[in-house]
């Protein structure tokens, strides 16, 4: 029988498939919806074998809370940012955070060797594989933190829509509104300002031995601050250092809520802490970015329907 257009844009909604797979499976089960969405579902390990070679660098993440102590991060990809906005998607993606939020596992293959929670017939593997059979794009569920503090707050923030989530726990004897909202302007620092410490005191020596020798290298590489005397270019080697380190420390950036432009984020702890009486400092923090890290392919995408037209 002749497949629709109406048809395969109806199946589309419903599975989130490309088209082309759509319109194949229709054709297979002589238009029976229900029977094409099976079939989707059927071919789901093939699908993902044959999509394991491509780059999934776009998707969201997605933080689940469990109260003022616990939460959980996750990433998960796909290959183009229109799955990333696609409901189902959104929604699997949702139900990956509440898993990692009420499991135990601590690494990735643990994790996906674990039942479902929502259909315990399947692990989170074989759930992932028939995601993939269905949304037609490769997925994959990259990484994943937990973050606990019992006798203190965790606060969540998530930018972009998902493109940047962020748990930050503190310890602190007072938890209220004041302290959640100071927490959440740190998560929104964070998110902006990617920092990589807490505090200069999280930074090892070999680090900064290591970024000193390549400052070094950079000034012996300029024809002009190479010829400087050793004692000076020491010292622009230590400032530059000293920059550094304000850069990627959480408690040496400039807070960007600063009324005056230059109260440190430490300051502002340090103000809060005075204003409900108890000291609020930030224990741990997890800024997770979609897709960094990731050497995305650049495609050519009219060329990429032209050839396909063609076949």
């Amino acid at each position: 029988m002749a497949i629709t257009a109406s048809q395969v844009k109806e199946l589309r909604e419903l599975t989130g498939a490309g088209m082309m797979d759509c319109k194949k499976a229709l054709t297979e089960t002589n238009g029976d919806m229900d029977a094409a969405v099976e079939e989707l579902r059927k071919k789901g390990a093939a699908k993902a074998e044959k999509k394991a070679s491509r780059i999934a660098a776009e998707g969201l993440c997605r933080i689940a809370c469990d109260g003022d102590h616990k939460a959980a991060v996750v990433e998960v990809n796909s290959e183009t940012d229109f799955v990333a906005k696609n409901e189902k998607f959104q929604n699997y993606v949702e139900d990956v955070a509440q898993q990692v939020l009420a499991s135990s596992a601590s690494d990735m293959d643990t994790f996906m060797a674990e039942k479902w929670a929502k259909d315990s017939s399947k692990t989170v593997e074989e759930e992932l594989v028939a995601q993939i059979a269905v949304i037609g794009e490769k997925l994959s569920i990259r990484r994943f933190e937990r973050v606990e503090n019992a006798s203190g707050c965790v606060v969540t923030y998530t930018h972009g829509g998902g493109r940047i989530g962020v748990i930050v726990s503190a310890d602190t004897a007072v938890v209220n509104d004041e302290v959640k909202e100071a927490l959440n302007n740190i998560a929104m620092q964070i998110a902006a300002l990617n920092p990589k410490y807490i505090s200069d005191k999280d930074i090892t020596e070999d680090y900064i031995a290591h970024e000193k020798e390549i400052l070094l290298e950079q000034i012996k590489n300029d024809p002009k601050e190479s010829q400087k005397p050793d004692k000076v270019i020491q010292g622009m080697v230590e400032g530059r250092v000293k920059k550094q380190l304000k850069e990627i420390c959480l408690m040496d950036q400039v807070y960007v809520k600063a009324e005056d432009g230059k109260q440190t984020v430490a300051k502002y702890i340090e103000s809060v802490s005075k204003s409900v009486g108890s000291d609020v400092s930030v224990a741990r923090f997890v800024r997770f970015e979609t897709g960094e890290g990731i050497e995305k392919k650049e495609e050519d995408f009219a060329a990429e329907v032209a050839s396909q037209l063609g076949n």
